[in-house]
């Protein structure tokens, strides 16, 4: 029977560090089952209105955790539903920009001369331009985005760095002797790349993907904080802090609440990335 999936202690990495990574994977285990189980953990309808005047900005209770906002909705019913949509963004669009990235770092790096040139000089014109303002004029352009087209968005601008790292680490891996070695004995490009580069390129990919999906959760919730993401009254942890800001004097527990959960998962990612990273294989170690 197989066992459950654990962190392993890994040489050369300190116990602090250790702990943390579980403290790290144990909190985004538990967000993402809560994510999942959102309908039947959540007390509340995310969008109901019960008592639109008598439970108005009540304050964190017994009967709502959170508190209530503005409109009566239950603050922690949101926050459940909308962990559900910015982990579903993050996911989406970080494993389409890590695809497009590690195809295009892979492509660039074997096949080296010219085309590795001009796919280079292409990338260094997408990266003097910021993720940040390139998503920003793509998603006004196009006025309010539903949710896939959002994902699409996201996704088609943050593989531009994962692309130069694949590269760099393809171009060390295609010198290596048992590349040399099956190019020799006339394996095709198509195998070379996929059976002996790209588990080289696994690792740093990997590393890449899961800073990635912190940063595009984050974007996610700018974003929607600033009413171009995923607009109400479907919850967002980015809009349910955007509902907030109006009386962060009077009822704060509004936009904190939200906000500690967002700030809680980008640490605890980028812990974990930390941990892969610093690893002798680069790896979380399972059995």
């Amino acid at each position: 029977m197989a066992e459950a999936a654990v962190i392993r202690p890994v040489p050369g990495v300190s116990a602090p560090a250790n702990a943390a990574a579980i403290v790290a994977l144990g909190f985004l285990s538990l967000l993402l089952l809560a994510a999942v189980a959102a309908p039947w953990l959540a007390p509340y309808d995310p969008l109901a209105q019960p008592d639109i005047v008598g439970a108005r900005l009540a304050p964190p209770s017994a009967a709502h955790p959170f508190g209530t906002d503005a409109f009566s909705r239950d603050v922690f019913s949101r926050v459940l539903f909308g962990a559900r949509i910015s982990l579903l963004v993050g996911v989406l669009a970080t494993g389409l920009s890590v695809t497009l990235g590690t195809a295009y770092g892979l492509v660039a790096g074997y096949a080296g001369g010219v085309l590795d040139t001009v796919l280079m000089r292409l990338l260094d014109g997408f990266l003097a331009i910021p993720r940040v303002l390139l998503v920003l004029v793509l998603v006004s352009a196009s006025g309010s985005l539903p949710l896939p087209a959002l994902i699409v968005v996201l996704g088609l601008t943050g593989w531009f760095h994962v692309a130069r790292l694949v590269r760099a680490e393809a171009l060390v891996a295609r010198k290596l002797d048992y590349v040399t070695a099956a190019r020799a004995l006339g394996a095709s490009g198509w195998r070379i790349v996929s059976r002996h580069l790209l588990p080289n390129v696994l690792t740093p990919a990997a590393v890449a993907a899961v800073l990635g999906f912190a940063n595009t959760v984050v974007l996610e919730a700018g974003l929607s904080y600033l009413g171009l993401g995923v607009q109400p009254p479907a919850p967002s942890w980015g809009n349910i802090m955007l509902e907030g800001t109006e009386q962060l004097r009077t009822a704060w527990w509004v936009a904190l609440f939200p906000g500690i959960v967002l700030f809680a998962t980008v640490v605890s990612v980028n812990t974990l990335a930390e941990r892969i990273r610093s690893g002798p294989t680069g790896a979380i170690f399972l059995r």
